[in-house]
């Protein structure tokens, strides 16, 4: 998913070999590869924020689908409980509430477009 963003594998770190020098490690291909690493960090970062984000934006979505399901299953049992003379205001109940779903969901709509 994410492999395109990500230069190094874990095996690709663990498995990397230094040139020595008479003191030591090459210092600028141990800089360079470290800039490669610190680079994968700083992209991990922000694959980790862009997802709590979206994780955030779906469970808001989650409760508010939820909120409708629940207003729905009440107005279905609003128009199953009543009787003849109850369901003339029950369906005015709840032509009113559908309106207002319709508000809320074409109103959310039209701000998504912008």
């Amino acid at each position: 998913m994410f492999q395109n963003r990500i230069t190094l594998s874990p095996q690709d770190i663990l498995e990397k070999e230094f040139k020595i020098d008479t003191r030591g490690y090459r210092l600028k291909e141990v800089d360079q590869f470290l800039d490669v690493i610190i680079g994968d960090y700083e992209e991990f970062a922000k694959i980790i924020k862009e997802n709590e984000k979206e994780k955030e934006d779906l469970l808001e979505q989650i409760m508010n689908l939820k909120q409708e399901v629940r207003n729905l299953k009440m107005s279905i049992e609003i128009a199953q409980s009543g009787n003849n003379e109850h369901k003339e205001v029950t369906n005015v109940d709840i032509m009113k509430r559908l309106a207002q779903l319709e508000k809320i969901v074409y109103g959310r709509e039209e701000k998504e477009e912008e």
